[in-house]
């Protein structure tokens, strides 16, 4: 796919940038320029560019914005020590994005030119990749995304999308060091169902966990915790993170997918936890085997994972009633975190072929 580029005639200056990249932050600082590629029936994905970062002008009647019809990605690049750039595993977006499509009635973008407008766009602005001193974590987030784009009122699989890729520069997830999250179990809201949209990077997942949160937030904790929709007992997945079970036996359980997201993360974490000697189980798991576990030690550690806070220890669970307490160890979790991150800022050999140069 050719894309062409049109320069931002006007780039935040250097002295500016450099206030965004020692404070970024998560999300609010946005790099100068993005990419758009359209699809129509006719002619297929076309008029791939990159172009100054700026305000989108859509008709009231745009798809997206009556059946959400849009799918998105999230992913970083990494500057190394040497000034190099590298997208972690862009491959995987780029076919999860695909699978996304499928679900969501979209035309499928091939990865290869998914790779291509993610690298673009780093190119254009690789000067926001922010440079890390003493183990830093700080990167350049990268959110690809898809949505319904034709002025249509109708329920059906839009005949105009459009492809985009924005960015924007990120401080480390955790201010002030890592520390175990607290959880609220929420028995009211569930996420996903069978048949549903679980499995797919879609808003409308995000959007269904928003009040459950409000919820979470209410009751002093920093995240919630999803049960499964038909029975209502097996351990599914936080808002926006997959989780982990460490038992005293050295083994790893996590849910299994179908109805929860298929994380770069998650995936990531079961090809190097198996390096490290521990068998990884994707299986469900309910909630009485989550508290009875802890209360009895045969649970040692639980974390989550995502793309923005790489891997976090779990603490206490809360629900309406009661409380388990944290489980007993952080030790394999933080080994298991900062191995990922090495390898992530070139810090370590990446055996695993995971890292993408661009340029």
């Amino acid at each position: 796919m050719d894309i062409s580029t049109t320069a931002n005639p006007a780039p935040v200056d250097d002295a500016r940038l450099a206030e965004i990249l020692a404070n970024p932050g998560f999300g609010t600082h946005f790099t100068d320029h993005m990419v758009t590629i359209e699809w129509t029936p006719e002619r297929g994905w076309h008029d791939a560019r990159v172009t100054p970062y700026g305000p989108l002008t859509l008709d009231p009647a745009t798809a997206v914005l009556h059946y959400a019809q849009e799918t998105f990605e999230g992913m970083k690049a990494y500057r190394h020590e040497d000034g190099s750039v590298h997208l972690f595993r862009p491959e995987e977006n780029a076919k999860r994005m695909v699978r996304s499509s499928r679900r969501l009635a979209f035309p499928e973008l091939p990865v290869e030119d998914f790779v291509a407008a993610v690298e673009a766009l780093v190119e254009a602005d690789e000067r926001w990749v922010p440079t890390n001193t003493d183990g830093g974590e700080k990167s350049l987030y990268l959110r690809p995304f898809m949505f319904a784009s034709e002025a249509f009122l109708g329920v059906r699989p839009a005949q105009h999308v459009t492809f985009m890729v924005i960015a924007s520069p990120a401080g480390a997830y955790f201010k002030g060091g890592i520390k175990p999250v607290t959880l609220w179990l929420t028995e009211d809201y569930t996420r996903a169902g069978r048949g549903g949209m679980g499995a797919a990077k879609t808003g409308g997942n995000y959007a269904s966990s928003l009040v459950a949160q409000q919820e979470a937030t209410a009751n002093g904790c920093d995240q919630v915790v999803f049960l499964d929709g038909a029975e209502g007992k097996y351990v599914e997945e936080l808002g926006g993170m997959n989780m982990y079970y460490v038992f005293d036996d050295g083994r790893i359980v996590t849910p299994q997918t179908g109805t929860i997201l298929e994380g770069i993360t998650r995936a990531s974490i079961i090809e190097l936890a198996g390096k490290l000697g521990h068998q990884v189980e994707e299986r469900k798991l309910s909630i009485d085997e989550w508290r009875d576990g802890v209360a009895s030690g045969a649970i040692t550690e639980i974390f989550a994972c995502g793309t923005a806070a790489v891997v976090t220890p779990v603490g206490s669970l809360k629900w309406d009633g009661g409380e388990a307490p944290a489980p007993a160890s952080t030790e394999l979790t933080m080994r298991i975190r900062q191995a990922l991150v090495d390898v992530q800022f070139g810090r370590a050999d990446d055996t695993f072929g995971w890292m993408h140069r661009v340029g």
